[in-house]
């Protein structure tokens, strides 16, 4: 038919995709022989299925999957396959298990009109309904444009395989895997689906089933035997994951796990905290707080460069019951350390490294207003003066005499501290008041 041709000269724009059965596909991601489709039998107009639809189990857990069929009509959307899908949006709300999709489509079926705007449509509204009650993560394969970018897009996090594409423009433009990574679309880009699937695997063992569910807790592992910076030495061995690495640099947003105990670590890098690292950090506290992940911040930053974006991040730290640990690794001022480790995020427990600072305003300058005798000391003694102005009045320890922050902490200290913190907080419950939502997303 005439929609055939249009499907296939869009499939003709993205060469170098490799193509993969949807049973392949699910095979590897599911345990071995685990894996149960649902709507077997159910076709479509021309006689086939153009997704498969099951779930099974991931390490032990279970889980629903989808997996678009690009060798049946190019996987294109049609009434047919926003059934199965659905389907199975209902079956993961009812019984709270994760939703993994995998993408590989060349559109839609052009033919079905309204139809077809209806079926993309019901997909939209039973993903987003799933929004904080159970996990759920995109993995792109191959071309997915249009409304289907906005169906994947829906998810927490998007596995993106390095030759796939992604946009919710048609023609494809901005598409490319790094494109979405630098944009902060997509958290990960792997080479090859097998490479794809062990990323969502291991993404999923972080994740509890859903909103009502511990994470899983794991065998206690030592941390990092060479550790080059902070978490490494609080983590466990090996489990450290990087999200969104390229996108809002330097602030590093990651998973991981402390004495077998999932966690979600922010780390702020100095200076200052970007628009698009306020966007990164605040997606990354309502995840873990709609999932009760205890969430550790690395404070170290001097300002904010967006207002607006600045706002949303205090709101989401504001609005988190999840177990909050702050640790002040370097200087933490006036508004950073407001929202990240002051009254206003709610943090349970505060720690600082010996040599941290706490300030109004940046420290040199608090020192020079504060201390008006540096401003009439020789030019070459100002600066040396400052510094022990900053060291005697600004240091963590005056914070914490102050009562401001709960512990000094150093590098072979954080791990115990950071480990009693999560063993006791997690029991922690905290009583809100009836909203529908934030106004600040």
């Amino acid at each position: 038919m005439w929609y055939t041709s249009i499907v296939y000269l869009l499939g003709g724009m993205f060469v170098g995709v490799e193509k993969v059965s949807s049973y392949d596909v699910l095979n590897a991601f599911f345990d071995e022989g685990s894996f149960m489709e649902t709507d077997a039998y159910l076709k479509g107009d021309s006689g086939e299925a153009e997704a498969v639809t099951g779930y099974g189990t991931v390490d032990g857990v279970n889980v629903y999957a989808f997996a678009q069929n690009v060798d049946t009509c190019g996987g294109a959307m049609s009434k047919a396959q926003s059934k199965k899908i659905t389907k199975l949006y209902d079956l993961a709300l009812k019984t709270g298990a994760p939703v993994i999709g995998f993408y590989h489509s060349v559109g839609g079926r052009l033919e079905q009109k309204y139809e077809l705007l209806s079926a993309y449509g019901d997909i939209l509204r039973k993903s987003s309904k799933l929004s904080g009650i159970v996990p759920q993560i995109s993995v792109v394969l191959g071309s997915c444009v249009g409304t289907s970018a906005l169906i994947a897009a829906a998810a927490d996090y998007i596995i993106m395989e390095k030759d796939a594409t992604l946009s919710v423009d048609t023609v494809g433009e901005n598409a490319s895997a790094q494109d979405n990574l630098s944009n902060g679309n997509v958290s990960f880009i792997c080479e090859g689906y097998e490479a794809c699937v062990d990323k969502a695997k291991a993404l999923l063992g972080y994740f509890p089933a859903n909103n009502l569910e511990p994470a899983p807790a794991f065998e206690s592992v030592p941390p990092y035997a060479e550790p080059d910076k902070l978490p490494k030495f609080f983590a466990d061995e090996g489990s450290l994951l990087c999200v969104g690495g390229g996108y809002g640099e330097p602030v590093c947003t990651a998973f991981g796990r402390v004495n077998g105990y999932p966690v979600g670590i922010i780390v702020t890098k100095g200076g200052v905290i970007s628009a698009d690292s306020a966007k990164k950090m605040a997606k990354h506290v309502r995840f873990c707080d709609a999932f009760s992940l205890p969430l550790i911040t690395i404070v170290d930053a001097e300002k904010f460069e967006s207002l607006g974006d600045a706002s949303k991040l205090i709101s989401a730290y504001a609005d988190a019951t999840a177990p909050k640990i702050a640790v002040i690794a370097g200087t933490a001022v006036g508004a950073v350390y407001i929202a990240l480790a002051g009254s206003t995020s709610g943090a349970d427990l505060v720690y600082a490294m010996p040599d941290a600072v706490v300030s109004p305003i940046a420290p040199k300058a608090a020192a020079f207003i504060l201390d008006s005798s540096i401003a009439d000391a020789p030019v070459a003694e100002q600066d040396e003066k400052a510094m022990a102005y900053v060291k005697a009045n600004l240091s963590a320890v005056k914070a914490a005499e102050d009562g401001y922050i709960d512990d000094i902490v150093d590098t072979e200290s954080i791990r115990d501290r950071i480990v009693g913190a999560i063993e006791i907080l997690l029991s922690k419950r905290v009583s809100t008041l009836p909203k529908k939502h934030s106004t600040k997303v």
